[in-house]
């Protein structure tokens, strides 16, 4: 990533007035948090749900209303304003940015900051997403914030801190925040305390901006939550909080980004006829079954793991000239040789004929068992594939151009009801 030229669209991040659960009002802070809303399976779902009545994921996740479609969005917004008036939810006094620090039994994990993402246009060069998005979860996303006119959960930012403008800066100012009692302390079930600190002082929310304002922006997480900001923005217009969106911001020369695999769960899909039509351009080996998730661990480059019930398959080495004549006109060399790319367009959508979208083609984020699982429940095929390289993931950015859609998985990522950000705090 870059530092950009003076006198361009700069990289902010505005304070805002947190709102956050009133502790003596919960269960317990990390009964009442969760996961991203993407990364949720129904049953973690029903966990969530059963852990704490007022759990946030009744927020992100609304329950479909059997014949009125879309009437979850104004459930949810329901709920987000009953909280609010009983306050169960809160209101910090003033506007903050937020330190966030996610921390093992050993070790600080990630430390960054959480605050209001000015929306620039992608022109501007400022944040540079790095995968593509589909249209059903943005249309999802926005119909939430519209219905509840709130950012329930932060998209997941990286930045270098390193380069030229004031190295240093903005970490400095996060050490001393979290000399400080939390706002926030949780220990949650992925195993990690998650803390919550306030930045309110003037100096150093001025030094802080001005660190950031030449640096560029990867998204790291959050691909359909930041088109859905950005679609909010322009149906709303002139100005307002909607030219903001909420974000957790992390330096990525203090902290180096973890991207986990995305595994494909195919429905219906017979993993013996998968093998046999992937044979026409790979070289195919069977695998004992149950050491298909060990194996996935290793992978590495182009080669995946077909597997499903009771049969395992270890695909390698794709027949270059297919792989060039499957690929979409206009990509680049480095593009065409991704080996989520190959995935997309030579296995799934060429030799399956497939089409790869979310009704065809399910995802599950990092366990490779789960995802046998899922196969052997849907009478399918699991595809384990090996994680992308940040290397990568930044090249691909850089040249402008988008990752096939859910290649990658960065990680830790942020718990989602630590602090969201209405609309009628800024």
């Amino acid at each position: 990533m870059q530092i950009l030229p003076s006198g361009r669209d700069r990289l902010e991040l505005a304070p805002f007035r947190g709102v956050r659960y009133a502790p003596e009002r919960v269960s317990g802070l990390a009964e009442v948090t969760s996961p991203p809303y993407d990364v949720i399976f129904r049953d973690s779902e029903a966990q969530l749900m059963a852990a704490d009545p007022h759990n946030v994921v009744r927020l992100i996740l609304p329950r479909p209303v059997p014949g009125h479609p879309g009437e979850e969005y104004q459930d949810a917004a329901d709920s987000l304003r009953t909280w609010l008036d009983e306050g169960i939810l809160i209101t910090d006094a003033e506007p903050a940015l937020y330190a966030y620090e996610q921390r093992s039994a050993d070790a600080v994990v990630q430390r960054g900051l959480i605050g209001a993402l000015r929306l620039l246009p992608p022109e501007a060069g400022v944040v540079l997403p790095h995968e593509n998005v589909a249209p059903g979860p943005v249309a999802g996303r926005l119909a939430l914030m519209e219905a509840t006119q709130a950012n329930l959960e932060p998209i997941f930012l990286l930045y270098d801190g390193s380069a030229a403008g004031s190295p240093g800066v903005t970490a400095r100012i996060i050490a001393g925040a979290i000399r400080a009692v939390p706002l926030v302390d949780a220990d949650a079930d992925d195993g990690l305390r998650h803390r919550l600190w306030a930045i309110t002082d003037p100096a150093d929310l001025a030094a802080i901006a001005t660190d950031l304002a030449s640096r560029q922006a990867l998204i790291a997480d959050g691909h359909h939550r930041y088109a859905a900001y950005r679609q909010l923005q322009a149906r709303c217009g002139g100005p307002g909080p909607w030219d903001h969106g909420l974000a957790l911001l992390v330096d990525s020369t203090c902290y180096p980004p973890h991207i986990g695999a995305i595994h494909r769960v195919i429905p219906g899909l017979d993993v013996q006829h998968a093998a046999k039509l992937a044979a026409g351009a790979f070289e195919v080996r069977p695998l004992p079954p149950d050491e298909a998730p060990k194996a996935a661990v290793g992978l590495a480059g182009t080669a995946y793991i077909l597997a499903g019930d009771q049969q395992a398959y270890l695909l390698l080495d794709p027949d270059q000239h297919q792989v060039r004549a499957a690929m979409p006109p206009g990509t680049s060399a480095e593009w065409q040789a991704l080996p989520a790319a190959i995935l997309q367009q030579l296995l799934i959508t060429k030799l399956w004929d497939l089409a790869d979208d979310d009704t065809t083609v399910h995802v599950v984020h990092h366990d490779a068992a789960a995802a046998v699982r899922a196969a052997g429940e849907a009478d399918g095929t699991a595809v384990l594939c090996s994680p992308m390289s940040p290397a990568d993931v930044y090249a691909v950015a850089a040249r402008g151009e988008k990752v096939p859609r859910k290649s990658t998985s960065f990680a830790p990522k942020p718990r989602t009801g630590l602090v969201l950000r209405t609309f009628a705090q800024g």
